[in-house]
């Protein structure tokens, strides 16, 4: 890994800062998650931003919620960004835990109240540019709704909808679509 431009060192860094974000969830939420790994190849501009977010959080795509209500539906947002159904949830601001993270996206995206019950999945995610490489954690949280009717408050306008869906019957433009259905059998 050489670079002029000392990308080697910033995805360095960035992958301690992942280690010491996955040890400090794994102390945290001791408890059975699925852990999955997904790999993201991306251009040199696109690594030094998320290679910049996991330096400072540990996370290059923040925390997100697997929120269920009582009757087994799991709550999707549609992100018009990716132009897919996904979790709610979104990148870390300031000095907030992984949890605040979540807990705050979901209230920004959903307009839910929820009731965390730890870890759902605790993924890590390599990404890859031209010769550099870093990753970063992407934990999931688990919750259940305490109420149910969804109000779409996104600041970054990013969110156009959010839903409930049986787990068996997730849109099939639904992101990690598969790991979302292992994740919800999992913790029903």
């Amino acid at each position: 890994m050489t670079s002029v431009d000392g990308l080697w060192f910033l995805a360095d860094e960035a992958a301690q800062r992942a280690e010491q974000a996955y040890h400090r969830t794994t102390d945290s939420y001791g408890e059975t998650y699925l852990e999955r790994t997904y790999e993201k190849y991306v251009s040199r501009d696109r690594f030094r931003t998320l290679a910049n977010r996991i330096r400072h959080s540990g996370t290059p795509y923040g925390a997100h919620t697997l929120v269920h209500r009582e009757n087994g539906e799991l709550l999707l947002v549609r992100h018009e960004g990716v132009d897919l159904w996904v979790l709610p949830g979104g990148g870390v601001d300031g000095s907030e835990s992984l949890r605040e993270t979540a807990e705050r996206e979901l209230e920004e995206e959903a307009g839910i109240e929820a009731a965390y019950r730890g870890l759902a999945m605790l993924n890590r995610v390599e990404i890859s540019c031209q010769g550099c490489t870093t990753w970063g954690v992407l934990p999931i949280f688990r919750a259940v709704a305490e109420t149910t009717t969804t109000v779409v408050a996104d600041p970054d306008e990013e969110i156009s909808a959010a839903r409930w869906f049986d787990p068996g019957q997730l849109p099939e433009d639904t992101r990690d679509r598969e790991d979302l259905i292992a994740a919800a059998r999992a913790v029903a």
